[in-house]
């Protein structure tokens, strides 16, 4: 019975005007496979048909794009030692919401596999996790199957969890987010390709057997999250870190042959993403076989082999007359190895089952490169006009300040988030020198490039996104720039995972064009590329949308001899300073701020003001000491403001602090706002007094930064901050320490 194309494409997620131009190029209707496979590919996930025009602000995305160069992820240089890193993050927010475990787990084993079909070994993972309140239920629930599925991947798998972020807001409540970033290197002559060569050459099928599950997963990732959401579950790939650890070993092997030509994984859209996309790259053409594909599951047809997302698998195109010498490296690791089909001169993605029936022709350009662009129309939404012009003038101060730190500490994005970390190996390839809680940022040392130093962090923060995503986008990258600095590392460049509501409506789209306006202007004003990154639209469940959610990873170099710095305060006597920019005293930094959310109820006003120039030089003063030896700690100043940063550093140490803020050095601003408000470009160090002393202020000098004095490091386990704070050690660290255990309820 012939099947009714209007009723099956709308159903698959195309429109139209996209069947019609389905229709034109293959000259003829499609056939249920072919709509399946342009449904995918032209989906927003695969094709970025609504975001492509506004990503071209980034300039190496808009190089790439223009050169036809796009890869699985991007390289960096990392130095003269002749290795490169290799890093990417992705979003599995959808299948995460539905299936915490496995959409978070697959989401870690997705990424890992961008990066070692590079050629680059991973040596790290880090994640950046978004969470409705841990008072409900079911916000509980996803958190920790979320943080399991990121912990049993990533353990099981052999690849550190070095580091990361966890917010908690009501927006994500329903609808979650989950970005992994993996990172790996590679020595910069061996960068494996995705792109196919040489006609004639055969195409091998490694990895698992492939099942039905995960079909249509990139169309599900596709459209906001409803109520009938829980029924897509199917949707939702099933992980084997196992294998993943297998197809890691047998891949890099594979590769250190020399006879694979072109390698690409099977992500979104599997079969059908692996042969369009490789053979548009080269611009060639692939015929295949699915009764060749291995399958675990009976009765398949072709369409549920060409986009199943059955995990851990690849697509290789290998050099002819070298067949079993690749396939075997594969099968010797217990790998399934099979030769599905050939690379082929004609531009056109043939697939047949068996050697008679053809269920797909179709060129391979018009599936990877013709997803038609959509110029979509932007509004500013109408809360901005109410949040900028919100009067934060007269807020009452508080009658206690001890009670708003402890509050703040205990607050679940601000606490302590060893409950996660402590799921994750963070020392497996025993590369990791700064962990998870000592340090703005994980540092490792890697022992192919004669052990040079890079340092990783993620970071957003999106309330602040939320009253002005320009400014929050830009924030989000001078505080991921801030954590590397704040450890010795120089930025060098940015992976991105752009969450937003859906761009089909004004408000959404003009929230992610003016966050990707500012991440542009703030990447070119840090020299920070964008090299790789995701994005991730239709963040929203009936109850409403997600904050914009720009999530920056960001990779720092270490120059040769410079030792990593942490946050924890070290020596008794050595003195604390504030550095900042000059004339920044009056930056009250409310807007936006967890003081004003958690204190007042209120998210309003502007967030805090960023001078890009004066951010830079305040990073550059931190790097220049820590490579001159001169600073025990550094910790930047950010959720919670500098009371929080200073219990932090304080706690880190097992220290005491006595901090005496002079007033006049902060305008006149209400204690609420120094001790709180989160003014950008801040940075607490501790320095030993006398010639090291001399030389930071001599640095902060020379760069137009000021270095405030804010008081001293102190043996006594007590906390005391201008008369205003006086909390022994103890209750900072129940407060900090305990809040999210006691929020899963654990004692």
């Amino acid at each position: 019975m012939p099947i009714d194309p209007t009723a099956v494409y709308r159903e698959m997620g195309l429109n139209d005007a996209e069947y019609r131009q389905i229709v034109e190029t293959l000259g003829r209707e499609p056939t249920y496979t072919e709509i399946g496979m342009y449904a995918v590919m032209w989906s927003e996930h695969c094709g970025y048909k609504y975001s492509r025009p506004v990503l071209r602000l980034f300039a190496e995305y808009k190089k790439a794009q223009e050169s036809g160069a796009l890869e699985n992820a991007g390289v960096v240089p990392l130095g003269d030692t002749g290795w490169g890193v290799v890093f990417k993050m992705e979003s599995h927010n959808h299948p995460s919401a539905v299936e915490p475990y496995q959409g978070a787990a697959t989401g870690v084993g997705g990424i890992l596999r961008d990066i070692f079909t590079m050629g680059a070994r991973p040596v790290a993972n880090l994640d950046s996790l978004r969470f409705g309140p841990l008072t409900d239920a079911r916000n509980r629930y996803l958190f920790e199957h979320v943080v399991a599925g990121v912990g049993g991947y990533g353990n099981c798998v052999g690849v550190p969890t070095v580091g990361g972020e966890i917010y908690f807001h009501p927006c994500y409540s329903g609808n979650p987010l989950v970005n992994a970033m993996s990172v790996g290197i590679v020595p910069m002559g061996g960068i494996a390709s995705a792109k196919a060569s040489g006609v004639g050459n055969p195409v091998l099928y490694v990895g698992s057997a492939t099942g039905r599950d995960g079909i249509h997963g990139a169309t599900f990732a596709s459209v906001e999250l409803t109520e009938e959401s829980e029924a897509k579950r199917p949707n939702v790939q099933v992980g084997d870190p196992f294998t993943e650890k297998l197809l890691i070993e047998a891949t890099l092997e594979a590769l250190a042959t020399g006879r694979i030509v072109g390698i690409q994984d099977m992500g979104a859209a599997g079969l059908t993403c692996g042969t369009c996309e490789m053979a548009a790259k080269g611009d060639l053409g692939m015929d295949i076989d699915v009764l060749k594909v291995p399958r675990r599951e009976s009765g398949m047809t072709p369409y549920e082999v060409m986009l199943s997302e059955s995990q851990e698998r690849m697509l290789a195109v290998v050099a002819k007359g070298h067949e079993e010498e690749v396939a075997a490296v594969f099968r010797k690791w217990g790998l399934q190895a099979a030769f599905i089909g050939h690379v082929t001169g004609t531009g056109r993605v043939v697939v047949r089952e068996g050697d008679d029936v053809v269920a797909a022709d179709v060129p391979a350009r018009s599936l990877a490169d013709d997803c038609p662009t959509y110029y979509l129309d932007a509004a500013e939404p109408a809360y901005i006009a109410r949040v900028r012009n919100a009067d934060l003038s007269n807020l009452s101060e508080p009658d206690d300040y001890n009670t708003v730190l402890l509050r703040l500490l205990s607050s679940p994005t601000i606490a302590s988030k060893r409950w996660v970390w402590e799921q994750y190996d963070t020392m497996v390839q025993t590369q990791t020198e700064v962990l998870p809680g000592e340090g703005d940022a994980a540092v490792l040392a890697l022992r192919e490039a004669g052990g040079r130093r890079i340092a990783l962090t993620t970071d957003c923060n999106p309330r602040y996104c939320y009253l002005d995503p320009f400014v929050g986008a830009q924030i989000a990258v001078a505080e991921a720039a801030r954590n590397l600095s704040c450890v010795g590392a120089r930025p060098a460049a940015v992976t991105d995972c752009l969450n937003f509501a859906s761009p089909e409506k004004p408000e959404g789209f003009w929230q992610f064009r003016r966050a990707v306006e500012g991440m542009a202007q703030a990447c070119d004003a840090f020299g920070t590329p964008v090299i790789s990154g995701n994005v991730s639209f239709y963040n929203e469940t009936p109850d409403g949308a997600i904050y914009p959610t720009p999530t920056v990873g960001m990779l720092g170099i270490f120059d040769e001899n410079v030792e990593p710095v942490g946050l924890a305060f070290k020596n008794d006597g050595d003195l604390i300073y504030l550095l900042r920019p000059q004339g920044s005293e009056n930056e009250s930094g409310l807007g936006g701020s967890e003081y004003l959310s958690l204190i007042h109820g209120r998210e309003e006003g502007t967030p805090p003001r960023l001078e890009l120039d004066a951010e830079r030089r305040v990073q550059e003063v931190v790097r220049k000491a820590v490579a001159a030896g001169l600073l025990h700690s550094a910790h930047d100043c950010s959720d919670g403001g500098a009371a929080v940063a200073l219990a932090e550093c304080a706690m880190a140490g097992n220290k005491g602090a006595e901090v005496r803020f002079a007033v006049t050095d902060f305008g006149d601003q209400p204690w609420s706002t120094i001790l709180f408000g989160e003014a950008q470009s801040r940075v607490l160090v501790s320095v030993r007094p006398g010639d090291d002393q001399n030389a930071l202020l001599d640095l902060a000098e020379g760069a137009g930064i000021e270095a405030v004095f804010v008081g001293q490091v102190k043996s006594a386990e007590r906390f005391d901050a201008a008369g205003l704070l006086d909390l022994p050690l103890a209750r900072l660290r129940d407060a900090y320490e305990n809040a999210i255990p006691r929020a899963m309820g654990e004692k």
